[in-house]
């Protein structure tokens, strides 16, 4: 029987799967967290004001059984039209706080939080924490978010000052030292160049800022939605296939809702592709999903397409070759997009913004780097994080599924795909408090 369960990492994910067990009356919970703001992670913790979530309030409530959650916290708060509201990030933060606090107040005998950074697994699902603290638990959840970027291709970090490259986009010196003079490369052109791009500009940079990514593509903008009769029942996962029911739906419905058409049908039909449909759609496909499916706020594009209008922001197609520190910068080789040669550019700084790494052969993290070499834990065949079963137990090498380590959140994404986003991960999260809860046998998404 499962008694007690500890939870490494209080972002989002383990925030929500320790509030979930006690709302499920189940197991006692321990949270572990090494960052500096339990409850809110990196994406709601690391926000700057100018940051805005990418979601409509109304689909951001935390809790799948009552989806009109967040909404009524924001309206007693006196936001105007709050379902339909992209609020800033820091906002949702004061949230997922205000509800870890409230279980804490409530289940106080039942939470605890535990401050230290977990860096194994003993025998009898122990963790075991770097200042050689050792918690007891009947079964662990892996809750650890997403991994830093890797460095991009010809960038050797080592050889660089970090005042030219900034490894960590999150990094809170990222625009120190910056002159309206100075140029800074983004490295990447998703929601992460996004954020720092805004950041940059709050903070008053009034230089130029070039985004370079393969494809040079953008993230889309959110548009008021229209009605539409949606589809009765899933595609062919065959990209191919896929591509061409998309388009033909889009000119039926526009590519919006084409897109958000297929939300309850993803996760099923990434787990009844081959690993080869897969391996296809990450190499062909997943550039152009990712700025289809994650997108803009309305006001967030209106401030990206004035930074390009007034030639502060340059959007370009291409790969980096070569990075070469001089006393008056970095010069640059890469080659555009559909080029032979390369061409050359001197930048102020890099930011790397190429998005969350989950590849465990490549991660630093101590704790993945232990369960990794042990066995406890493997990557997933699209190397995009934690191998899991539809349960979100973990599968080590001997490909034995774990009866009690799971994993949650984006580092399942080569299980489930589309986990990254609050709508997914707070079903991931309410699934597995029920399992663990033993009332997963409980029929709807109520007790």
């Amino acid at each position: 029987m499962i008694r007690h369960v500890a939870i490494i990492g209080a972002g989002f994910s383990g925030t929500l799967q320790a509030i979930n067990l006690l709302r499920h009356d189940g197991p006692s919970a321990t949270l572990i967290e090494c960052g500096p703001t339990p409850g809110k992670g990196l994406a709601y913790g690391a926000a700057h004001p100018s940051h805005l979530l990418n979601v409509r309030a109304a689909n951001m409530s935390a809790f799948p059984d009552d989806p009109a959650h967040f909404v009524r916290w924001l309206e007693a708060r006196g936001v105007a039209e709050a379902a339909s509201a992209f609020v800033p990030r820091m906002i949702y933060g004061e949230y997922l706080s205000e509800l870890l606090a409230a279980a804490q107040a409530r289940w106080s005998s039942r939470l605890e939080l535990v401050r230290g950074e977990a860096v194994d697994i003993g025998p009898g699902e122990e963790v075991r924490l770097a200042d050689g603290r050792r918690i007891a638990a009947d079964a662990i959840v892996l809750a650890v978010g997403n991994l830093p970027p890797h460095d991009p291709p010809g960038l050797d970090a080592a050889a660089l000052s970090p005042t030219r490259y900034k490894g960590d986009p999150w990094a809170t010196d990222v625009a120190d030292g910056l002159g309206a003079d100075d140029t800074v490369l983004v490295i990447g052109t998703g929601l992460t160049m996004v954020d720092v791009t805004l950041m940059l500009d709050a903070r008053g940079f009034a230089g130029r800022i070039v985004a370079l990514s393969r494809r040079g593509l953008l993230p889309r903008r959110h548009a008021p939605a229209a009605p539409w009769h949606k589809i009765a029942e899933r595609p062919a996962t065959v990209a191919s296939a896929l591509v061409h029911s998309v388009r033909a739906r889009s000119e039926a419905v526009g590519w919006r809702n084409a897109v958000d058409e297929l939300r309850s049908y993803t996760q099923a039909m990434w787990a009844n592709a081959t690993e080869g449909e897969r391996a296809r759609f990450l190499r062909h496909l997943r550039p152009w999903w990712d700025v289809h499916r994650h997108r803009l706020a309305p006001a967030v594009a209106d401030r990206l397409d004035a930074m390009t209008a007034n030639g502060r922001l340059d959007v370009v197609a291409g790969k980096t070759l070569s990075f070469t520190e001089q006393p008056d910068g970095v010069d640059i080789a890469w080659r555009p997009r559909g080029a032979e040669s390369a061409a050359r550019m001197k930048v102020t700084r890099i930011i790397n913004c190429t998005g969350p790494q989950g590849d465990l052969m490549r991660t630093t993290a101590p704790l993945l780097r232990a369960l990794a070499t042990r066995g406890i834990i493997r990557p997933d065949a699209a190397h995009l994080g934690i191998d899991v079963t539809g349960d979100a137990q973990v599968i080590g090498t001997d490909g034995t599924a774990s009866a009690c380590v799971f994993a949650l959140g984006p580092m399942t994404r080569g299980g489930f795909w589309e986990i990254v986003a609050v709508p997914d991960i707070r079903t991931q999260t309410w699934n597995v408090a029920r399992r663990l809860s033993n009332a997963h046998w409980v029929e709807g998404e109520g007790l």
